[in-house]
């Protein structure tokens, strides 16, 4: 899909204040190691992040949310009130209804006539809700909207770190080390039609999507029952298949990415992906090649903070000018289910 008057005005955010570093993980980890014969270092050495950030303790999600809403608004010429739409689109929300995204609304106060909904896709919900946003606008719908998200890795990781602690199995070590590697923030991207006073930030070119749901049994985070009775969530990732299948589909999105934009990998001057690990972006870099100068990483020490990886890591690259006006940017996007999507932007 191309888009003719879309614009991404301003991306704000909010990074978790506690940084954890993988040292102090693998600390807590020792019992676990000495059983398994580990050394200290494997963790880092697996995934290349040093340290990740957590929210304080029942942080809610709508505060981290809200903050990052208002930096974006702050960043624009767009009032609150001229947001038409707002999405929620994280992987964690704070209940089953009503929508988070009714907690944010009220929190930077949108248009009363506004769209308010959450959206759930892995770690694509952002720019899931990018395109919804983006459809709206270019059919004309609406002037702007905004997509929030927060996402929180410190609930899910200590309770998969006392799980490790009492069965000290190795096949629960390496269907937990994805776990291992989140982190947490908030992030809110802000797109217009381009028609509000003040220089216009980034024009959104278009975008592509692909699937393929046949994997969609490779990564689950949810609630299992315990042999004692009750509920206690879980996180389950085949970190190696994810891997294989992902780079294979994000290889085929990247083509139709090309085709869509009329665009030739030289004509691509920088590449944002979704934050997941090393090997992740080693091997998703060399599959599409796309030379690593053109990247700019951030999970040494971010980790792999969900949603909203991607647009987090692209306003760093923004405000340390590794983006630069002009720049033909492409946003790749990869979540399990399996899911790709990537987007082509003018900076």
């Amino acid at each position: 899909m191309l888009y003719t008057h879309v614009y991404l005005e301003t991306i704000g955010y909010e990074l978790a204040p506690v940084v954890v570093t993988t040292a102090k993980l693998e600390a807590r980890l020792k019992p676990l190691y000495e059983a398994l014969h580990f050394q200290p270092g494997q963790l880092e050495a697996l995934t290349g992040i040093a340290e990740r950030r957590w929210w304080e303790p029942d942080t809610p999600l709508s505060k981290g949310a809200i903050a990052a809403g208002r930096k974006a608004l702050e960043a624009s010429s767009v009032s609150a009130g001229d947001i038409e739409t707002l999405i929620y689109a994280g992987v964690c929300r704070e209940n089953f209804e009503p929508a988070t995204a009714c907690r944010v609304a009220h929190g930077i106060g949108v248009s009363p006539t506004a769209a308010l909904y959450d959206i759930s896709n892995a770690c694509l919900g952002v720019l899931n809700g990018m395109f919804e946003i983006a459809n709206r606008i270019e059919l004309g719908q609406i002037r702007a909207g905004m997509v929030v998200s927060c996402e929180t890795a410190r609930e899910i990781n200590e309770t998969m770190i006392a799980r490790m602690l009492e069965e000290k199995r190795m096949d629960h070590f390496i269907s937990s080390l994805a776990t291992l590697t989140g982190g947490a923030g908030a992030v809110a991207t802000l797109l217009t039609d381009g028609t509000f006073a003040g220089s216009l930030r980034h024009r959104l070119l278009g975008g592509v999507m692909r699937c393929a749901p046949e994997f969609h049994h490779l990564c689950h985070w949810g609630m299992e029952t315990k042999s004692t009775g009750g509920m206690r969530p879980f996180m389950a990732t085949d970190s190696v298949s994810v891997l294989k299948h992902g780079v294979k589909l994000g290889h085929l999105t990247w083509l139709d990415l090309l085709n869509e934009m009329d665009w030739t990998i030289d004509k691509v001057d920088r590449v944002i992906c979704h934050q997941v690990g090393a090997e992740h972006q080693k091997q998703i870099l060399n599959a599409l090649g796309v030379p690593e100068e053109k990247d700019f990483p951030t999970y040494e020490y971010l980790g792999n903070i969900g949603t909203v990886s991607l647009p987090i890591t692209a306003a760093l690259a923004d405000e340390r000018g590794f983006l630069r006006n002009g720049d033909r940017v492409a946003f790749l996007g990869i979540g399990s289910g399996l899911n790709c999507m990537m987007l082509g932007l003018e900076w």
